[in-house]
């Protein structure tokens, strides 16, 4: 009898959820821009420079003296390349990403030029995914400045690209916030078209929260570690509060950054709403309500981009090992002291972080590093 063949394991895949792109054209907008958000070159930059925080404004003028700091963060090709884009994952062993467009998306257009760039974008993204089968999709930008009809128009759209798994939104939302009324029908109609939400924090806290020697002395620690985190936490909170969750129940949401503080402040969220008396008055704090825990296990995912095994324990803890995915952020946080085209340690830690925290090899590490990506956001050619 002939010795029966041995199957070859599947190789688990390894999906990056949190990677961004600047497509050439949405980068010549940010270049004729005078105010945030923008794109200006300085004396002895090798690289045009991408200024997103209201910080780096005051700078700006002195930057353009020879010899003196330059704001902002370098824009290098791995913003807008593709090709570099898919050298990253080759590099880090990553099978697929859902490419995403950063901070500020569209939120800064127009109500009349929103809705075209919306869908060029839209479609660009669609092509790089098609050069690359089965291993690029990507969360669309919604024209949030537009018209209603002009947004919902968009959501119809995305849905049919056939490599679009989501959208990607700001905290802003419509610019009042995620818990406007307005958006109600947008929500509502990305559930409709089976489409993930992830949000992305981007507009902080106000600088002087940070305090007077921040800008002059921090650099950018303090808005990036702790404002981006809070920006989630707070839109998230004022979501569940107006009651969003409850009304649009097939909406589904990818939180940025493991959800910012929720999975630490979830517990004192319920707490200050058991207690507080204008809840309680109107009943609306009651036993038999969905809590803040609730949601996140079972209308919330979180990334695990949040650098520590700690950090992946909570979320792991708050939401379920079947929700988290593991993220890189590309292209920011590149690394300082080696050469671009070899190995990020911001990539590294992400992924040792998720082994120490779960163990290495585990079917819940290979959940998390890909496998509830897959599931979830049906990431098959």
């Amino acid at each position: 009898m002939a010795q029966q063949q041995q199957e070859t394991p599947t190789k688990a895949k390894v999906v990056d959820i949190h990677t961004h792109m600047y497509p050439p054209d949405y980068v010549k907008i940010l270049e004729s821009r005078d105010t945030i958000p923008l794109v200006r070159s300085f004396p002895g930059a090798p690289d045009p420079r991408l200024i997103l925080l209201a910080a780096e404004v005051p700078s700006l003028d002195e930057a353009a003296k020879e010899g003196a700091p330059v704001p902002g963060r370098p824009l290098t090709k791995h913003y807008s390349s593709l090709d570099q884009k898919i050298h990253f994952m080759d590099t880090h062993g990553i099978d697929i990403s859902v490419v995403s467009l950063a901070n500020p998306w569209l939120d800064f257009l127009s109500p009349q030029e929103a809705g075209p760039l919306a869908e060029s974008i839209s479609e660009g993204f669609a092509q790089m995914c098609a050069q690359h089968p089965g291993r690029l999709f990507f969360f669309a930008a919604l024209p949030l400045t537009a018209p209603l009809d002009t947004i919902l128009a968009s959501v119809a759209h995305v849905s049919r690209l056939k490599h679009c798994r989501g959208i990607i939104l700001g905290t802003s939302g419509l610019g009042k916030g995620l818990d406007d009324p307005a958006l109600l029908p947008i929500f509502s109609a990305v559930a409709a078209a089976n489409l993930t939400v992830f949000l992305h924090p981007h507009y902080g806290l106000p600088n002087d929260v940070w305090g007077p020697r921040a800008s002059a002395e921090y650099g950018h620690v303090l808005p990036l570690a702790l404002g981006f985190p809070m920006e989630t936490t707070i839109a998230v909170a004022r979501m569940y509060l107006a009651g969003v969750f409850d009304r649009v129940r097939d909406l589904r949401m990818l939180l940025a950054h493991s959800g910012g503080t929720l999975p630490f402040l979830a517990g004192r969220i319920e707490s200050c709403i058991m207690h507080d008396g204008q809840l309680v008055r109107e009943g609306r704090a009651g036993p038999e309500r969905r809590t803040i825990w609730d949601v996140l296990k079972e209308q919330i995912y979180l990334d695990a981009v949040v650098y520590s095994d700690l950090g992946v324990k909570a979320a792991i803890d708050a939401s379920g090992a079947d929700r988290l995915m593991f993220g890189t952020d590309h292209p920011f946080f590149p690394p300082l002291t080696s050469d671009e085209q070899g190995e990020w340690e911001s990539v590294t830690l992400n992924a040792a972080a998720v082994s120490k925290a779960i163990g290495e090899g585990t079917a819940e590490n290979e959940a998390i590093m890909g496998g509830n990506a897959v599931r979830v956001l049906r990431l098959y050619e």
